[in-house]
């Protein structure tokens, strides 16, 4: 979809794919999962699909349903668990009572769910990304509602997506979609906080979110690993650069999420950027956590940013972190600024060798390669939502 195609007043003119990602805050009380928000969040998609739109909802709350099961049948209650392993073992617990509740709910309309868990070292091999998107599509294609979540119970801090919004952009590219509906507890973006900022205005269209301070407008919050209006707005920039426009809106109480496709019920409209990047440089971006940092200068820098050159190891003046071939790493200046990610083809290792050497010198310093280039223009993301 393109921004001329966007009229805020009927997102749905141009819509035949969604993703939509719904949080623990929408779907839980403090007791546990809220069964009303369920059956409304069902009823609301099955509308959606009975229209005619392929929908993929990416939900939160197993942990939550664990937490509450342990308190009702072990009578073990707490407010939350902090420890890895204590949060894994209630997602096992919990997600299937939130899968069941979902297929009960969804089977009032007529719709079947199907459930599907993925860490993104699932999804770092291009051919089992192609593999997941191979399914997902048969899934669509029969009418059923894949319903998808992290594998939380074998997910490492290393390989985990952090928050269920990073994997809802990533969903985006898996299966092509048109639009990206956030539900969450807060009514919109703001410019500020608004909850240490009472004359915080809502914001109903962002036009170019690439120049927006987003650690600014959460006060400084930037820590993505659980949720949080801060990894919402990075998961819709990441959504602008593959075209495709984010909607940020409240699914609490007795919300309607077809109204607040045609305009109503408030919310913010992430529009996408106007040069977009292809779905395999996309998933090459963020298809891992970069694992060092490669460091440029001015020439490299200025080579990558206004001719679209690949970087050779001539420019580079440093490298940080130990990786290996074919990794994921930052591109930074020598001032540490951040010039965006890149699948660099030689170690951090070898890279400590053939830093600021001509491309003549290389066989001689690591033996024989099949490329010049430490990263080449193809596999790199300028400017990527990191």
């Amino acid at each position: 979809m393109t921004r001329t195609d966007i009229n805020r007043d009927n997102l749905l003119n141009n819509v035949r794919r969604m993703v939509v990602k719904v949080g623990s805050a929408v779907l839980t009380t403090g007791e546990g999962l809220d069964p009303e928000a369920i059956e409304r969040l069902a009823t609301q998609l099955s509308a959606l699909s009975d229209r005619g739109i392929d929908v993929v909802l990416v939900s939160s709350g197993a942990v939550a349903a664990g937490r509450q099961r342990i308190c009702e049948r072990l009578k073990q209650c707490r407010k939350e668990y902090k420890d890895m392993a204590s949060r894994q073992a209630a997602s096992a617990i919990g997600q299937g009572r939130l899968m069941h509740d979902y297929d009960e709910a969804f089977a009032k309309h007529g719709k079947a769910t199907a459930q599907m868990l993925l860490t993104r070292s699932g999804l770092k091999q291009r051919e089992r990304f192609l593999n997941a998107r191979n399914t997902m599509e048969r899934l669509l294609e029969w009418g059923v509602i894949p319903i998808i979540n992290e594998n939380d119970t074998v997910s490492t801090r290393e390989l985990e997506f952090g928050d269920n919004d990073t994997l809802g952009a990533m969903c985006l590219g898996l299966i092509g979609a048109d639009l990206f509906v956030n539900l969450t507890s807060a009514d919109g973006v703001f410019d500020k906080n608004p909850e240490t900022h009472p004359d915080a205005k809502s914001i109903p269209v962002i036009e170019d979110i690439a120049c927006m301070d987003l650690e600014a407008m959460c006060d400084g919050k930037t820590n993505v690993g659980t949720g949080g209006m801060y990894s919402k707005l990075r998961a819709a920039r990441r959504a602008a650069q593959l075209g495709v426009p984010t909607l940020i809106v409240s699914g609490k109480g007795e919300f309607d999420l077809i109204k607040a496709l045609e305009g109503e019920n408030g919310g913010s409209l992430v529009l996408p950027e106007c040069k977009t990047v292809s779905s395999k440089k996309f998933w090459l971006a963020y298809h891992d956590n970069p694992s060092g940092s490669i460091l440029v200068d001015k020439g490299a820098a200025n080579a990558l940013l206004t001719q679209g050159k690949s970087l050779l190891p001539i420019g580079i003046s440093a490298v940080e972190g130990r990786f290996d071939r074919d990794s994921l790493v930052f591109i930074r200046t020598q001032d540490g600024d951040e010039l965006g990610v890149g699948m660099c083809n030689f170690s951090s290792a070898e890279l400590e060798k053939v830093k600021g050497k001509r491309t003549a010198e290389l066989a001689a310093l690591v033996g024989s390669i099949d490329f010049d280039e430490a990263v080449h223009r193809d596999n790199m993301l300028l400017d990527a939502a990191i």
